[in-house]
């Protein structure tokens, strides 16, 4: 199977809806209604948050929201990450987070955290086996972080997606 990661435009925004509320979906029983009016266009302003979007033959079959943090030190954040059911389990979703650790380590970031859902157990597994760890469970979701060190990420480094 072969898919690319591209970064997304506002175009793409009806898509990433659909895939964030399957992911939401596919953790809980309850109806889910997706973001809130005007969430996403903080990912197409042009500024440090983005969304790297794969795609398989013209279609959206997966993407994750990167937001950069400049607090005590920068870094990022995995908003969210959701992958099509049909493409789970065939590398996407490793492609798409190797890919927010190379644009971590382009701009200098100490390091990747996340939010997931203790119920999501195939995420936290995946998450794991990606080298993050879980720094601290928040009753039903675990924080979890992944260092960076930029040498570890050279080979990951592409060209700039503008």
């Amino acid at each position: 199977m072969s898919f690319t990661l591209r970064k997304a435009c506002s175009d793409d925004k009806k898509r990433i809806e659909e895939l964030f509320i399957a992911m939401l979906e596919s953790i809980y029983t309850e109806a889910q209604s997706g973001y809130e009016t005007g969430y996403l266009d903080k990912f197409f302003t042009g500024g440090d948050d983005w969304i790297c979007a794969a795609e398989c033959n013209d279609t959206i079959i997966g993407y994750i929201a990167i937001e950069v943090h400049n607090e005590t030190e920068k870094f990022v954040y995995l908003d969210d990450i959701s992958v099509s059911e049909a493409f789970r389990s065939k590398g996407v979703g490793s492609a798409l987070i190797k890919k927010a650790e190379s644009y971590a380590a382009e701009i200098n970031a100490a390091y990747i955290a996340l939010h997931v859902e203790s119920s999501n157990t195939s995420a936290l597994k995946l998450y794991e086996r990606l080298g993050y760890s879980v720094r601290c469970n928040e009753e039903n979701r675990f924080f979890m972080r992944h260092d960076i060190c930029s040498s570890d990420h050279a080979d990951l480094q592409t060209e700039n997606i503008q």
